[in-house]
């Protein structure tokens, strides 16, 4: 059975990381041996999304995987205009930390922005650690594509986001994020989990401020995706298809514009590749790095 978020958090660390010339805590879990892997979590979880499939990995890998900034347990500053350019700043700042010179990246969701903006660094040739292989699962890749969900886009308006972020409780985020599972899935466990990692330092005052990651990529997109589509690093796809956010017909585009790249779609997963199905996951993770 997988130990709950606290235990998690008690076998990480607080690492001091300059972000943007601005000190910071960033809360990284280090675990198992070998090459090194880099996992980044999504919205509105957290490192802990990979708990289930660490063990198989750390088997295998040194395992990096930190919380970013304003999410877990890491810093959550207030009134912060949090970025996807930050927290690749984040990334890129660790691995100075730990003198990483290369790197598996594994990314889901919001951290597949984040691998896209480190893809974009490693094109213009000021990445200084070199990426091996990328692995990603469900994200909203091509923003265009993207399907929001209605608790998402109301986050994102002006007025009314600032008000959900007070008023966010663990129920009401259980209930917006249940549809986003598969439907046999049982979510409950999970999200009760997230709710621990969001509530922590009143993380959910500045969820407004998080969501923001959507429009970022609509203003990044040419960036983001051209430097996804033509990197010359080895890339896997392991994409839950009953995702409603960012399933089916992401994973069409996928198979459309990199046919060389490699696509996993799993039939009875929804957008937490990770959380539903992580034996499969952890399975697919490794064989990437293996091919790459």
């Amino acid at each position: 059975m997988t130990a709950g978020i606290e235990e998690w958090w008690s076998e990480g660390n607080l690492v001091p990381l300059t972000i943007a010339g601005t000190p910071r805590s960033v809360f990284v879990r280090r675990i198992g041996s070998g090459p090194v892997m880099t996992l980044l979590h999504g919205f509105p979880s957290s490192s802990y999304d990979w708990a289930q499939v660490v063990p198989v990995l750390a088997a295998h890998h040194t395992l990096l995987i930190p919380d970013f900034l304003g999410f877990g347990a890491s810093e959550k500053p207030a009134e912060h205009d949090y970025s996807i350019h930050e927290q690749a700043d984040l990334v890129a700042a660790l691995w100075q930390h730990e003198a990483v010179a290369s790197t598996q990246l594994v990314a889901h969701d919001y951290g597949t922005t984040v691998a896209q903006e480190l893809l974009a660094r490693a094109a213009d040739g000021v990445l200084r650690s070199r990426l091996t292989n990328l692995t990603l699962l469900n994200g909203g890749i091509y923003p265009e594509l993207h399907r929001p969900e209605p608790a998402q886009e109301t986050l994102l308006d002006p007025e009314t986001g600032p008000l959900i972020s007070a008023s966010l409780t663990a129920e009401l985020m259980a209930t917006a994020l249940a549809p986003t599972f598969a439907e046999h899935y049982d979510p409950s466990a999970d999200t009760a989990e997230m709710w621990k990692g969001v509530s922590r330092g009143d993380g959910r005052l500045h969820f407004h401020r998080l969501i923001h990651y959507i429009t970022d990529r609509t203003v990044h997109r040419d960036r983001w995706v051209d430097a996804m589509e033509t990197s010359g690093v080895p890339t896997t796809f392991i994409w839950g298809l009953r995702d409603p956010i960012s399933g089916a017909h992401m994973a069409e585009r996928i198979a459309e514009r990199m046919p060389k790249a490699t696509l996993h779609g799993l039939t009875d997963v929804g957008h937490w590749p990770p959380l539903e199905a992580p034996q499969r996951v952890a399975s697919l993770i490794l064989a990437a790095g293996a091919s790459g």
